[in-house]
């Protein structure tokens, strides 16, 4: 059985008759650049989040960048955040002219450990962002806390977790202001970058609006310099008519995961996802953890079993960031982490035959390591 870490054909096909011809319209009138068809779906957003506001912009790397820039922040301020999660979290900071700080992270959810970050704030620190990564909320009351204490933002880098919750609330709707991807794998996904920026903040919105369109409020007048961080209006119609089904497609990889979870509880060699009892994980990624990583990586492939490493390097010993003078040792979970997960297929579409198959293969595949270093 060949199984791939990800097919996007079926979901297509489910969207397909009433998408295309909305596709059509759009290019019929030659509108492309934000529009009727963006704040449709900025409204659906702000809608489904609970939020005031919303906000459609290129990429959700850019929604980190345009959030951070209407904060305020730049040059000689610093941002906490995880050493543990995708480029951008920290690759945005630093282009701000800011310095990200990290703080290690969990070894169960591998979300930031909200109880060093206390000791990581200093006077130049203005804002917290945590990452939800692979789907799970990060402890936002925690967090939301520590940051009235000290004065600070919190950016919630949700890029991974539409439609999680924490405490029954949505995330995106938990700090000062959130932050989407809508990149094709994501849980919502459109046909190319797209992404989303979410606050109840009236204030920060406007500054938002004006830096998605290069720091203007009306056309060739800059109040700011901002970015290019437009939305197109077809990635907005497919994101729209993708929305209703958003739920579903959540609840199917949580199936899908509580699945795995069922056919790995005999093995203690695989260490599987943990989801906190206050939470809704909604696996964006479905994460294991096992010591001979890379070995069952080659395994599965060689079984045409699709499977991905998230992420190899830890930011803080990438060497980008060696101006940072961080060291192997300095976030030992990361390191742990970047060395031990391996993320296995959970699409909705995912067939229970499909799921059987990729988990007897690990277990077959452990079990037998096992017994060699028995012997």
């Amino acid at each position: 059985m060949k199984v791939p870490l990800l097919d996007l054909k079926p979901q297509f096909s489910q969207i397909k008759e009433k998408l295309l011809p909305k596709l059509i319209t759009q290019m019929e009138q030659q509108a492309f650049i934000l529009g009727p068809a963006v704040e449709k779906m900025e409204k659906e957003l702000a809608d489904y989040l609970g939020t005031k506001y919303a906000l459609g912009v290129s990429s959700g790397t850019d929604a980190l960048l345009i959030a951070l820039m209407a904060l305020g922040i730049g040059d000689g301020d610093e941002v906490i955040t995880s050493p543990y999660t995708f480029f951008a979290t920290a690759g945005c900071i630093h282009r701000t002219g800011a310095t990200p700080v990290f703080v290690d992270i969990e070894p169960d959810t591998y979300n930031i450990d909200v109880s060093k970050i206390e000791a990581a704030i200093t006077p130049k620190t203005k804002a917290i962002m945590p990452v939800h990564l692979f789907g799970q909320s990060t402890d936002m009351n925690e967090i939301n806390a520590i940051a009235r204490k000290h004065g600070l933002s919190v950016i919630e880098d949700a890029c991974q977790a539409i439609s999680s919750q924490y405490e029954g609330k949505m995330v995106g709707n938990l700090g000062t202001v959130a932050c989407f991807s809508f990149f094709p794998s994501k849980n919502l996904g459109c046909f190319g970058d797209g992404g989303l920026v979410s606050t109840n903040d009236e204030k920060l919105f406007n500054k938002l609006k004006c830096i998605r369109v290069h720091g203007t409020e009306a056309q060739y007048y800059h109040k700011t310099v901002g970015i290019n961080g437009r939305l197109d209006a077809l990635q907005a119609i497919v994101v729209s008519e993708k929305l209703p089904y958003l739920e579903s497609w959540s609840e199917g990889r949580r199936k899908n995961a509580a699945r795995y979870n069922s056919l790995f509880s005999g093995n203690k060699n695989v260490v599987i996802p943990v989801q906190r009892p206050d939470r809704k994980h909604i696996y964006n990624q479905y994460v294991i953890s096992v010591d001979n990583r890379d070995e069952l990586k080659a395994f599965l492939t060689s079984n045409e079993i699709g499977c991905a490493v998230y992420y190899p390097l830890p930011l803080h010993l990438q060497e980008c960031f060696s101006n940072l003078g961080k060291k192997a040792g300095d976030f030992p979970v990361s390191e742990r982490a970047s060395k031990t997960t391996l993320a296995l297929p959970v699409y909705p579409e995912l067939s229970p035959e499909a799921i059987d198959f990729v988990a007897a293969k690990i277990n077959e595949f452990t079990s037998r390591k096992l017994e060699k270093s028995a012997s």
